[in-house]
């Protein structure tokens, strides 16, 4: 069987199920940094700081997830039509970024990041940069694959399935992404433009690698699928040498843990999340060669809600903190909270997306009648 024939390519792919896990980690980012602080004891924050190295990734798999899935829906297609692209992602993510950023700057007034708003200049200044809840800086960034979307899908087509082109492509965009690693240490974390050059972190320029490298895994697909599972063990090994340096790193600034100190504009941070995104990529393999239709099947549907889930999941981690006091048993059973506010956000998350678009659909269809 060639290694690039998958029929069940039909109900999930990778990017499937990478939007999946991104969107499940993501959840647990925003819950650990309300748990953790200076009163935590020092152990309890070494054990977060690890947990939450362990889910950086959550942003590059999106990207790399979107980039793969769109290619390829695409190329299948034979053509791309910016027109028909933009119309679909207009009311599948643009929409739902609108409705629920207006919900935290009007309605979570307090989850607003680096400053508040008190004009109409500064609401829209909130609304556009990703501010407006702690989450959004991602949402902000994304949408701009979203708009770039025909400089990859050029990019695709002078690639083609040609290895030597592919190969080019993914050294080239290697070299100019580490020289922009290198740029961002030096200017940014902890430089001297750390407060006023903040908004680099949320420009598409600081992710581009997983876009790029998601549209070559798609073109390059025969190849990519081999790689990454016959040598799942080597990936393996690599992710765990990335995930330990990723934590030297962290314990080197010293207590209290500051998660500011673990951005994703490291080369341990790129190399750590480019593994996980191989052994993700390798266990969708897996089950696609197993045909196993249930896990295919639910990683689809959660994967078509997965970035509605993500935009609410804040407001419901602060309704389930506030509403059950968890403040208060964080201080007692931090990981058990930990881990029960995230399994309720990701239930409440996950279903009010699908509530909300099948409420949608049925209204829409009774004004259009």
């Amino acid at each position: 069987m060639k290694s690039d024939q998958f029929k069940s390519y039909q109900i999930a792919d990778i990017g499937d199920y990478l939007k999946v896990f991104a969107c499940t980690a993501v959840m647990s980012q925003p819950i650990i940094s309300m748990i953790m602080g200076p009163k935590q004891p020092t152990k309890v924050q070494d054990i977060f700081g690890v947990f939450y190295n362990l889910v950086k990734y959550t942003a590059p798999a999106f990207i790399f997830g979107i980039l793969y899935t769109t290619i390829r829906a695409n190329d299948e297609q034979g053509s791309f039509s910016y027109q028909k692209h933009m119309r679909s992602n207009w009311s599948n993510l643009f929409v739902p970024t609108i409705w629920w950023t207006l919900i935290y700057l009007l309605g979570m007034p307090w989850l607003q990041q680096v400053n508040h708003f008190n004009n109409l200049g500064s609401f829209c200044w909130q609304f556009i940069n990703g501010n407006a809840a702690p989450h959004l800086w991602y949402n902000t960034m994304m949408l701009q694959f979203i708009i770039l979307m025909p400089l990859f899908w050029g990019l695709s087509r002078h690639v083609g399935h040609n290895l030597t082109r592919g190969l080019w492509a993914a050294v080239i965009t290697f070299v100019l992404y580490f020289a922009w690693l290198w740029f961002y240490d030096y200017n940014v974390f902890h430089g001297m433009h750390e407060h006023d050059w903040y908004l680099l972190d949320r420009i598409f320029i600081s992710f581009f690698i997983y876009g790029v490298y998601g549209m070559l895994a798609w073109q390059l697909r025969g190849q990519y699928n081999q790689l990454v599972t016959k040598f799942w063990w080597l990936i393996t090994i690599a992710f765990i040498a990335c995930f330990i340096w990723t934590n030297i790193e962290l314990q080197k600034f010293g207590h209290p843990i500051n998660f500011n100190n673990a951005p994703y504009y490291k080369p341990s941070m790129t190399l750590y999340c480019l593994a996980v995104i191989a052994l993700i990529s390798a266990f969708c393999l897996h089950q696609v060669r197993k045909n196993s239709q249930t896990s295919l099947k639910v990683f689809h549907f959660l994967a078509t809600y997965a970035y509605r889930a993500y935009l609410s999941n804040v407001f419901w981690n602060q309704l389930v903190w506030r509403g059950l006091n968890m403040q208060y048993h964080a201080i007692y059973h931090p990981v058990l909270t930990l881990f029960g506010t995230w399994i309720l956000t990701w239930i409440l998350s996950f279903t009010s997306a699908y509530c909300l678009h099948v409420w949608w659909m049925k209204a829409k269809s009774l004004i259009l009648r």
